[in-house]
């Protein structure tokens, strides 16, 4: 057996420091990416039922998707995401060109995307992003108030 060199003691140590470091920072950007895109995620499935719920309870089509988007824009500002891209469809059937008729299914699509953390965009050719969607339908009932209904005949 050959005896120990007094100059490598202590260096598992320092080997060990290092490679943790070199597997800890990936790890943390993992983490926090992942965290990134639930919380986008759960902002874009929020706008898309507000959406939804906002553009029912509009009186006609054209205010409907006026406030679908004003309110899908809130609540991707609630989830922190305020400069999120936002792309809002709004599509009905069986009747398109009436989405407030009775029997009709009002079905919103709310895209957006999220930045990835602490990535420059000299690594991807631009800031790496996460595409997310949401889709919520929401019915018309057959029976609908007409005019004001506390008036008698």
């Amino acid at each position: 057996m050959r005896p120990r060199a007094d100059d490598e003691q202590g260096s598992a140590l320092v080997e060990f420091a290092w490679l943790g470091i070199l597997l800890l920072i990936p790890m943390v950007w993992i983490v926090l990416s992942v965290f990134e895109v639930q919380r986008g995620a759960l902002g874009v499935s929020a706008a898309a039922r507000a959406a939804g719920r906002a553009f029912a309870l509009a009186p006609d089509d054209a205010d409907g998707r006026r406030r679908a988007e004003q309110v899908a824009r809130q609540a991707l500002a609630d989830q922190g995401l305020e400069g999120a891209p936002l792309r809002v469809e709004v599509t009905c059937s069986p009747f398109p060109g009436d989405c407030h008729a009775g029997t009709s299914v009002i079905t919103v699509r709310i895209e957006s995307h999220v930045d990835l953390p602490l990535l420059p965009s000299a690594l991807g050719g631009g800031a790496p992003s996460f595409a997310l969607d949401a889709t919520h339908a929401v019915p018309i009932g057959q029976y609908q108030e007409i005019g004001d209904a506390d008036a008698t005949p």
